[in-house]
């Protein structure tokens, strides 16, 4: 449960389709005088402004590796939305000629 859960996140977070969204709302979140612990209480007050940071860094540097790959013409990696079944309408599929061994 843990892995599906955990899969299921990084996939959304490092979706290209959402880094801006996670970019700006982090952006917000860091100006914003409003937190959900406040920043007057120590140590407490800042692990969410830190957690928050920390993810805003993440995004900015995948951002940045994918513009210096797109640069020298590497294809860029990109997160796809975790499958319910395992079987997406985009699965490669492979063509074998079987032939019966008697």
């Amino acid at each position: 449960m843990k892995d599906s859960i955990s899969g299921w996140y990084r996939n959304v977070i490092r979706n290209p389709k959402y880094r801006w969204w996670i970019i700006g709302g982090s952006l917000l979140y860091l100006l914003s005088p409003f937190d959900i612990s406040p920043d007057f209480i120590p140590i407490v007050g800042w692990i969410d402004d830190g957690l928050i940071a920390t993810l805003l860094v993440a995004e900015l540097s995948a951002w940045a590796l994918e513009r210096l790959k797109v640069r020298k013409g590497e294809e860029p990696v990109q997160a796809v939305d975790a499958p319910t079944s395992g079987f997406t309408s985009e699965t490669k599929t492979v063509d074998v000629n079987a032939v019966s061994a008697e």
